[in-house]
């Protein structure tokens, strides 16, 4: 009896068991070499025994900034700007900008250039008519064809000369001080643009303009007073 009951006990377990391991081998079958998974990185054993890594798609969407939502950080932008001149732009992903600076600094440069070559040449022509030296006539290539310098218009060729030099001095040095204004601008516009950034502006804003009854009440020991006048009221919606 006992031997009747252990064999039906086995025949109804063997099916059990041989389906819970086909299950189990069509879950292990299923797990694929590569898997993406939201976790940072897994190393493991494929069914083979191969090693694999699983990678993260949470991970792999870190590395991808949103540009769309992206919004500069205004110190970062000061600090790049100082150091090289565009970089605040080019950080803002402000590059139209980048030919009005760079267009300004290539100006200035050379008109820094052709103001101190033209000084120098007339600060040796003018050197030159004034030491009374026959040797020394670079002035000569500075006057006008048929034009010579003699005792009677010396004087004023001296004032001519003094002038010019003076004014391609003063050009010179204005050239340096743009340039320098170029640079400052470049470093506030950086810094300005990334903080403007953060600002959150409604569509909603709104000036409206109507007319009011404005009043002013002065107040005296026994009398009060108040006058009355028509004006323009402004009111601000946003």
């Amino acid at each position: 009896m006992k031997a009747g009951l252990s064999a039906l006990l086995l025949m109804v377990m063997l099916p059990a068991t041989a389906q819970h391991q086909a299950k189990a081998k069509q879950k292990r079958e299923a797990v694929p070499d590569t898997m993406l998974i939201d976790s940072a990185r897994v190393m493991g054993l494929t069914k083979d025994g191969q090693p694999f890594t699983v990678q993260s798609d949470s991970a792999h969407q870190r590395r991808h900034r949103d540009w769309a939502t992206w919004k500069p950080d205004p110190k970062r932008a000061l600090w790049l700007a100082l150091v090289l001149p565009g970089a605040g732009q080019i950080y803002n992903r402000k590059y139209w900008k980048l030919p009005i600076f760079y267009g300004g600094f290539v100006g200035c440069a050379y008109a820094l250039r052709w103001n101190n070559m033209m000084y120098r040449d007339y600060s040796q022509a003018y050197l030159d008519i004034m030491d009374n030296d026959p040797t020394t006539e670079s002035y000569n290539k500075f006057l006008h064809l048929g034009s010579t310098i003699t005792s009677e218009n010396a004087d004023k060729w001296k004032e001519v000369f003094r002038k010019r030099k003076d004014r391609y001095r003063r050009w010179r040095d204005m050239s340096v001080f743009v340039m320098i204004g170029i640079y400052g601008l470049s470093v506030v516009d950086a810094y300005v643009d990334a903080s403007l950034s953060q600002f959150d502006i409604s569509p909603n804003l709104s000036l409206r303009v109507s007319p009011t009854v404005i009043t002013n009440d002065t107040d005296h020991s026994l009398l009060a007073l108040r006058q009355s006048g028509i004006g323009l009221q402004c009111s601000i919606n946003f």
